[in-house]
């Protein structure tokens, strides 16, 4: 584990949406750590490796640098257990604590990391919204559900009914959301908002009689 994650930070991993959605691979560092995370901890259990209700993570691509760089953290494995403290977060407070907590040892945050900050927080919403995967650039968003479907679907029609000119369902289950975010931080905040409406939908979705 170790050495694959050290391989990581020489080589950097996957962010398989650039700038200009051309497929341009970034470094991530936090999505990789947190699925061989999860793999090693279901292999020691004895278990199978597939996702279970309580450990599947989703998939977020932004086109940016989400992760925290050597140059910010130079020991590996303090920017490992960093990562590992990161994945066990789940609302603002705690990730702002965070930060904070960052910058009292390491100084300055820089982009990459608060990026990273937001795409935690991102990650939160989307397990209580039961969104799997989010695909963003410039134009807008992707969206793939939890098994293809949301868990409240009456809601989730309704927001669309009257939304047409910027939402759109595809044959295959996928949301589709019209923006229009220049940069990483407008496309960010702009993900964040979406995601946290259809979490509050999620929230609300009707009672089985």
């Amino acid at each position: 584990f170790s050495l694959a994650s050290h391989d990581l930070d020489i080589r950097g991993s996957g962010n398989l949406l650039g700038e200009e959605q051309s497929g341009h691979i970034r470094e991530v560092g936090f999505e990789l750590y947190q699925s061989m995370l999860e793999d090693a901890i279901t292999a020691l259990k004895g278990a199978d490796l597939g996702e279970t209700e309580e450990q599947w993570s989703p998939q977020i691509s932004v086109g940016t640098a989400v992760l925290i760089p050597d140059t910010y953290v130079a020991d590996l494995p303090l920017r490992l257990g960093l990562y590992r403290r990161l994945s066990t977060l789940s609302n603002r407070p705690d990730i702002d604590q965070f930060a904070e907590e960052m910058v009292d040892r390491f100084g300055p945050l820089p982009e990459e990391v608060r990026q990273l900050l937001d795409v935690v927080e991102i990650k939160a919403l989307c397990r209580q919204a039961g969104i799997q995967q989010i695909d963003a650039g410039p134009k807008g968003a992707v969206l793939a559900f939890r098994k293809g479907v949301f868990a409240n679907q009456p809601g989730i029609a309704n927001l669309i009914g009257k939304s047409r000119d910027v939402f759109k369902v595809q044959p295959d289950q996928r949301l589709v959301f019209k923006a229009s975010w220049d940069g990483a931080e407008a496309r960010l905040r702009g993900v964040r908002d979406l995601v946290q409406i259809l979490a509050q939908l999620a929230a609300a979705k009707p009672k089985a009689a």
